[in-house]
């Protein structure tokens, strides 16, 4: 890693993305970029009710991630020492493939094939992922009340996208870490691990298991 890259984490979630990537905008002296999550008005109504609420969201999330992405290409990241984002725009489609009716996205794709082509590509992806066990248990932990309502048949589609579209990713090196058996939130051991195997990548596609250090 880097003070002049741009880095972005991905995953499912509840997998852990926001946090390490404090972690690595902290130790980067990086701008840390992230979602805007708790700005979105329709997310509350989506998780009670996903198919009347899907496309008010993935609009909203579509075009703030976008101004997001485009505030990036506007700024010298190299001045401002590099960047570490919590997502990638193309995260939107994903899930807009999941949420979505066939004329809903049909819509969104008119949008999508405008936007997507001018957001900023990024110099490291890191895909986090984990069990749907671990997903379930990490999101019942940071206690958002709209999100226990997410059923554990969306979380396995959701992780289930993220593999179909990573299995042929080539816009940016990239590195696969299945998180489930470690825990880098509160164990600095597991969290020293992943840091080390993020700063030692150095290109094409790897795919990383950590066990648990030491308790």
């Amino acid at each position: 890693m880097t003070n002049r890259m741009f880095l972005a984490l991905e995953g499912p979630i509840g997998v852990g993305k926001s946090t390490l990537s404090a972690i690595l905008a902290e130790r980067m002296g990086a701008r840390l970029l992230l979602e805007q999550v708790e700005e979105n008005p329709f997310l509350p109504d989506f998780y009670r009710d996903r198919e009347r609420y899907a496309f008010q969201t993935q609009l909203f999330f579509l075009l703030s991630r976008f101004q997001q992405q485009a505030e990036i290409l506007q700024e010298d990241l190299f001045a401002r020492g590099g960047v570490v984002s919590d997502y990638l725009l193309v995260k939107d489609r994903i899930f807009a493939s999941i949420n979505l009716s066939r004329a809903e996205m049909g819509l969104y794709d008119r949008l999508w094939r405008i936007l997507a082509p001018r957001a900023a590509r990024p110099d490291l992806v890191v895909l986090l992922l984990a069990s749907t066990d671990v997903l379930l248990e990490r999101i019942k932990r940071r206690g958002r009340s709209y999100e226990r309502q997410i059923q554990r048949e969306y979380l396995d589609e959701i992780s289930r996208c993220y593999s179909e579209f990573f299995f042929n990713y080539v816009d940016s090196p990239l590195l696969v870490v299945d998180t489930s058996e470690i825990d880098f939130v509160r164990n600095q051991g597991d969290l020293a691990q992943l840091l080390a195997v993020i700063r030692d990548h150095r290109g094409g596609i790897r795919h990383y298991k950590p066990l648990a250090a030491a308790r």
